[in-house]
C-alpha cells in the first residue's frame, strides 16, 4: 500500500524509490506482484513516469485511509509501551470552544494528566472526513451530518440564532432586527457542503415567513464570516454564544420574529470500537 501511494504522489517509480529508500528494481517487483494479485494494472508506465489507471484512481484514497488507520494504531501501541496514557485527537467547530470544550479539557487534565490531547479546529465536513479516515478520534460538530462509518452520537446542547451585522447599522428601539431586514441584506454563511442540513432549514424558515433570503457570500470559518460582515458583504446568523467573540465593525442583535429559525445544535460523534477508548471517556466528560 505504501508503494502504491508513494508512486502515485511521486509520479514515477524512480522518484518513489528514492523517497522510500528502496532500489527501483525492488519497488518495481513489489508493484508487479501486487498488480498480478489484483489482476489489474494500477499504473501506466511511460518514459515520463507512472500515471494511475482508472483502477488505481479507484483505490488510492482507500489506501491512504487504511495507512492512516495503521499509523494511528501503531502510535497508540508505542504510546502505551512507553508508559504514556495515550493520545486523543479532538476535532471541533469554533462554537465548541466557548463553553463545552474548555470544561471537558479541565476534567481530562485533572483525571488523566498523562493523556496527550491534540486539538484540531475543523469545519463540519472536514471533521466527518477525518473521523471516517481515522485522523481524529472524536468530532464536536453541528448536526445533521451524513456519516458512513458506525458512530456513537451524543447531543451536547443547542443555541438559538443571533444576527451579526455591521456596527454602523442603527437598530430599532427594541434592539432587534426582523427577518425581512436580514433577507434584504443577504446572508454571509457557511458553504452548502459544510452544513447542508442546517442551511436548508434556515433558508426554509425565511421562505415560510414570506421572505426569500439568499446566501451572498460563503465563508468556511466563523472569524471569516465576521470579517465579511464587518466589510459590509451581508449579515449572518450564528449561535448565540458567538456574542462572546468581539470583532471590530460587528454588532449582534436578536431576531424579533425568528421563532421559526432552527437552532444550532452541538453533538459529539466518535467511532464505535470493540473495546472502550479514550474517546468514550472524553465523550462522557462532555
Amino acid at each position: 500500500m505504501r508503494c502504491v501511494v508513494a508512486i502515485a504522489e511521486a509520479g514515477s517509480l524512480t522518484r518513489a524509490a528514492e523517497t522510500m529508500g528502496l532500489a527501483q528494481p525492488a519497488l518495481t517487483q513489489t508493484l508487479n506482484r501486487l498488480e498480478q494479485e489484483l489482476g489489474v494494472k494500477l499504473f501506466e508506465r511511460t518514459r515520463r513516469g507512472a500515471l494511475l489507471t482508472e483502477a488505481g484512481l479507484a483505490i488510492v484514497d482507500d489506501l491512504r485511509a487504511s495507512l492512516a488507520h495503521g499509523d494511528t494504531a501503531a502510535e497508540r501501541a508505542r504510546a502505551m509501551g512507553a508508559g504514556r496514557a495515550g493520545r486523543l485527537t479532538v476535532g471541533f467547530v469554533t462554537h465548541a470552544v466557548y463553553e463545552v470544550l474548555p470544561r471537558a479539557l479541565r476534567r481530562v487534565r485533572a483525571e488523566h494528566p498523562q493523556l496527550d490531547v491534540l486539538l484540531r479546529e475543523m469545519s463540519n465536513a472536514e471533521q466527518v472526513d477525518a473521523l471516517e479516515g481515522g485522523r481524529i478520534d472524536i468530532a464536536l460538530l453541528h448536526p445533521p451530518v451524513a456519516v458512513q462509518a458506525r458512530v456513537h452520537e451524543r447531543r451536547l446542547g443547542e443555541e438559538s440564532m443571533v444576527v451579526a451585522l455591521p456596527v454602523a447599522h442603527a437598530l430599532a428601539a427594541d434592539g432587534c432586527v426582523s427577518m425581512a431586514e436580514i433577507a434584504a441584506h443577504g446572508l454571509v454563511w457557511f458553504p452548502v457542503q459544510q452544513m447542508a442540513g442546517l442551511r436548508t432549514q434556515m433558508l426554509g424558515a425565511f421562505r415560510s415567513a414570506g421572505h426569500e433570503a439568499r446566501v451572498v457570500q460563503d465563508a468556511n470559518r466563523t472569524l471569516t464570516v465576521l470579517a465579511c460582515v464587518a466589510a459590509g458583504l451581508g449579515w449572518s446568523l450564528l449561535p448565540s454564544s458567538v456574542q462572546a467573540l468581539r470583532h471590530e465593525g460587528v454588532r449582534y442583535a436578536q431576531v424579533r420574529d425568528g421563532a421559526a429559525l432552527p437552532s444550532f445544535e452541538l453533538s459529539a460523534m466518535w467511532l464505535m470500537r470493540s473495546r472502550p477508548t479514550f474517546a468514550d471517556t472524553f465523550a462522557a466528560m462532555l
